[in-house]
């Protein structure tokens, strides 16, 4: 799968609780991401429920390309859910950045990039267990204090067989400061194979700024996504078509009210006032909140 063409910044949908999942994926595909993850997976928890199966992984065949994140802690774990999901995906990604402190206590997550040996370990496992030389195998990490374990850890995937590496450029305890823009690049200049970035793109200015100062093949978006699913198209901001496409695709898949409503109020949340985002905040129907929309804003004709 060569989702990396020359001189093409991939664009990229993170993996977000709650929110990445199909519906919203069908939303950004409109406006030009590249690829979409799902929001992270416990493979132990997805391989022993059929039940967690169902509820957590829902795809269709326009779901292209897609990546499924999983959190793991062994090899043969994530090697077995890789091969479950590989017949109706283009990749699976191991979590290596979450820094919530339920996922470290458990092994999962961003605990991982102190355990490289381990890392490569599940990488190749996947590599030998899923019988399709095409499918891609990531990881997504996030930055050591000494951006060299970092290298070493990317290094050690690489030689293992990792597809691309995608890295947050923060280290585990760091959250709303400045991204290490130098360590992206380090960790670039080190590997051969693709690298995503991830921190702080809001806008294809952020994507454009990342790229020059990194050299990376793709850049992933979460919050800036959420707050824009047009971002990729070059949209400042929300664009009226895009509220009303996410509407239409909320209500044919089915979406349930709060994760409808949550959407739409990151999506209005820079383009309305406190006392606007206060009367939609406090809407409780999908009639009440289609009524607003057509009041404040109008439809769009078809």
């Amino acid at each position: 799968m060569d989702l990396f063409e020359t001189g093409k910044i991939v664009r990229v949908c993170a993996p977000m609780v709650r929110y990445s999942k199909l519906a919203f994926r069908s939303l950004v595909r409109k406006y030009d991401c590249d690829i979409c993850f799902t929001p992270m997976i416990v493979a132990d928890d997805f391989l022993r429920s059929g039940k967690a199966r169902d509820s957590e992984l829902t795809t269709n065949n326009g779901d292209r390309p897609l990546i499924i994140q999983f959190a793991a802690r062994d090899a043969l774990t994530l090697a077995k859910a890789a091969c479950v999901v590989a017949p109706f995906s283009d990749g699976v990604d191991l979590n290596c950045g979450c820094p919530q402190r339920w996922a470290m206590a458990e092994g999962y997550g961003a605990c991982l990039i102190n355990k490289p040996q381990l890392v490569k370990d599940m990488v190749r496992q996947v590599r030998i267990q899923v019988d399709n030389p095409n499918y891609a195998v990531s990881i997504k990490i996030r930055v050591h204090r000494d951006v060299r374990k970092t290298v070493d850890l990317c290094q050690k995937a690489e030689a293992a067989g990792v597809s691309w590496i995608t890295v947050h450029g923060r280290t585990p305890d760091e959250r709303h400061q400045p991204v290490h823009h130098d360590a992206i690049r380090t960790i670039k200049d080190s590997l051969t194979i693709p690298v995503i970035a991830n921190g702080d793109i809001r806008n294809l200015q952020d994507m454009e700024s990342m790229h020059e100062l990194t050299g990376v093949d793709g850049v992933m978006s979460a919050r800036g996504l959420l707050a824009n699913p047009a971002l990729f198209a070059g949209f400042e901001s929300t664009p009226l078509q895009c509220l009303w496409d996410w509407v239409d695709i909320a209500l044919q898949h089915g979406t349930p009210f709060a994760c409808f409503h949550h959407h739409l109020i990151y999506m209005l949340e820079r383009i309305t006032s406190q006392p606007e985002r206060k009367i939609f905040n406090s809407l409780s129907s999908t009639s009440a909140i289609i009524d607003y929309l057509q009041n404040t804003y109008g439809s769009i004709e078809s």
